[in-house]
């Protein structure tokens, strides 16, 4: 059994219960009704009582019990600095493609974390491989119905899959969603092509096996996600795995988009979609706005530009006006998205007085010439942007941070950055904020 800490409390939200109780930050909760929570699944479950008997630990030691009548579900307004209470569920597989061993070394020590967690699948949407969990684990999942839960599949065939995650449990996969199909629960899965391995005629079967559970009110495959490798300079240079080239981007488009016609006129539905970096990989349009559907893998790259496109077109409506006070920006981005934002960046230019200039990068930290905004760091844009002149200053968008801070992937701070840019930097999360950095 894994040692479970006090859940230590980061913020308290203004107006709450916990507020009102008096609770501060850097306290921490042991116990919920004599229980001690694992998680924050845990503290949800214990907390939607109407009374709770909480015993706290306060920011000098002492311990208090605290009594709490409320009404069922009300929130107490607390935030903690981590999810998990106890041990962080370890990955045991070797992927050669895994993007932790894909990093250099000698940065901050949670860029090398390989979690395999179902809550922080559950809770945050992250993929697991399922060949990690204890029983207990697999019980815990059925009794709390913790679902969806987001799969790395890969491959169904068993012997493709063990040969992607160097683990004999992974030829387990089937067999699992048939446990998931059975309980009336719910993955979302995903696939990342690795070329010659689980492309081609794996990549058909491992579609059809996955579709296949795609059925009744409550399918078990709820929707498979298919994604291109992505692929780091410092990468072990004996593993097997090559590029994904514009040409294998193109066939591999073609091969999903016959599979998910098929299913439309068989079933009519579907539940296989493409991540956007195969379109930009093969320079061909994006699919429409209708063919995400829900956008039920947004969070997976799957739609996410096209939906960003569509709420910039809706949010510029209301937002942009005809005319501003002079202003000039430079907007740094990815490379693989600079031509798909070019129609943000005509009507950005459109506002009289407004003028932004759009900066794609690629990645010669990672080596990509490639590269998607997220994965852009200091040390791209310090190479790349030195000497430049960037008006009233660089938008950046917060994928490119560590969530909640200002650092980049490669330990570098936004204030560095500036510093050494000689300018200031805006970032933005979302079109909104685009825009109104852009307006002022």
């Amino acid at each position: 059994m894994s040692t479970i800490n006090p859940a230590r409390i980061t913020k308290v939200l203004p107006d709450s219960i916990a507020a009102e109780i008096g609770f501060e930050v850097g306290d921490a909760i042991i116990t919920i009704n004599g229980t001690r929570p694992r998680d924050l699944i845990d503290y949800q479950f214990l907390c939607a009582d109407e009374f709770l008997e909480l015993e706290v630990i306060d920011t000098k030691g002492k311990t208090h019990q605290v009594e709490i009548e409320k009404d069922y579900d009300d929130d107490l307004g607390l935030e903690f600095e981590t999810a998990l209470f106890d041990n962080l569920i370890q990955c045991n597989n070797r992927c050669p493609f895994c993007f932790i061993d894909q990093q250099p070394p000698g940065k901050r020590s949670s860029l090398y974390y390989k979690d395999d967690d179902y809550r922080l699948s559950f809770l945050y949407g992250s993929y697991l491989t399922l060949t990690n969990l204890p029983e207990r684990e697999w019980q815990r999942i059925e009794q709390m119905r913790l679902s969806p839960l987001y799969v790395s599949v890969h491959a169904t065939e068993p012997d493709v899959r063990v040969r992607l995650l160097k683990n004999p449990r992974a030829a387990q996969i089937i067999e699992q969603i048939k446990w998931f199909q059975q309980r009336r629960l719910q993955i979302h899965a995903q696939i990342v092509v690795c070329p010659g391995i689980n492309d081609g005629k794996h990549l058909e079967q491992t579609i059809r096996d996955l579709a296949s559970f795609h059925r009744g009110d409550v399918p078990a495959v709820a929707s498979v996600a298919v994604v291109p490798v992505g692929l780091t300079k410092f990468r072990p240079t004996e593993d097997e795995l090559i590029p994904v080239t514009s040409e294998k981007a193109k066939e591999v488009i073609q091969q999903v988009r016959s599979l998910q016609q098929e299913f439309s006129q068989k079933t009519g539905t579907n539940c296989v979609w493409l991540a956007d970096e195969w379109f930009l990989i093969a320079q061909i349009e994006l699919p429409t706005e209708k063919e995400y559907a829900d956008y039920p893998q947004i969070d997976n790259g799957v739609g996410s530009i096209r939906l960003f496109l569509k709420q910039f077109a809706d949010a510029a409506q209301r937002l942009l006006p005809a005319k501003v006070t002079p202003r000039q920006f430079t907007w740094v981005v990815g490379n693989a998205v600079e031509t798909a934002f070019q129609p943000i960046l005509n009507r950005l230019n459109a506002v009289e007085g407004l003028q932004v200039n759009m900066s794609a990068l690629s990645s010669d930290y990672w080596g990509q010439s490639i590269s998607v905004t997220g994965l852009l760091t200091a040390h791209d844009l310090l190479l790349k942007l030195q000497g430049q002149e960037f008006g009233d200053g660089i938008i950046l968008p917060s994928v490119m941070l560590k969530y909640g801070e200002s650092i980049f992937l490669d330990d570098i701070s936004i204030e560095e950055v500036a510093r050494q840019l000689k300018t200031r930097i805006f970032t933005v999360a979302g079109v909104e904020e685009l825009i109104n950095t852009c307006v002022g």
